[in-house]
């Protein structure tokens, strides 16, 4: 199972902490804060995968990919194949760079809702859905429209909006 999806900045800032397993909020910060101090100390010439059971309790993982000015990070258990989970961060990152054009820091801090509604199209409840950037962006893409199309629907019938929009 899938614990947590930690996207964050060079300096340790979270730009997207997505825990699938409860953690209150000072938890979180405290073991984001411990990722970034073990992923920010380590060469770039050694593996993607790190033993985490200090930070997140016995057989726990993580791999990351740093990409620019951002690292992406999936915190699994030892039920999940490390090389399927680093193909996923791939499809995450494809899917934010098809969406965005280029996806950068800024993309993830502004549009954080498409970027939630894009994670839980992939994993949802820590499991896996989808593995297809394709139908990740249909998906996407399905949902803005019915937004769209929802938020220019009025749900109040004319006769009682004629009485009060004098």
């Amino acid at each position: 199972m899938i614990r947590a999806v930690i996207v964050m900045n060079t300096q340790g800032k979270p730009r997207l902490l997505k825990f699938y397993e409860f953690q209150p909020p000072e938890k979180q910060h405290e073991l984001t804060r411990s990722v970034f101090a073990v992923l920010s100390g380590r060469p770039d010439n050694v593996s993607n995968f790190v033993e985490a059971d200090a930070i997140f309790g016995p057989g726990t993982r993580l791999v990351y990919k740093h990409l620019a000015t951002l690292y992406f990070v999936f915190v699994f258990d030892s039920c999940e194949n490390e090389l399927a989970m680093l193909d996923l961060i791939q499809v995450l990152v494809e899917t934010l760079d098809r969406c965005f054009k280029n996806v950068c820091e800024l993309d993830i801090v502004f549009n954080f809702n498409k970027m939630h509604t894009i994670l839980d199209e992939i994993i949802f409840g820590g499991q896996v859905l989808e593995t297809s950037s394709e139908r990740v962006l249909k998906a996407v893409e399905e949902i803005s429209r019915l937004e769209k199309s929802s938020s220019s629907v009025s749900f109040v019938p004319k006769s009682v909006s004629g009485r009060f929009g004098r």
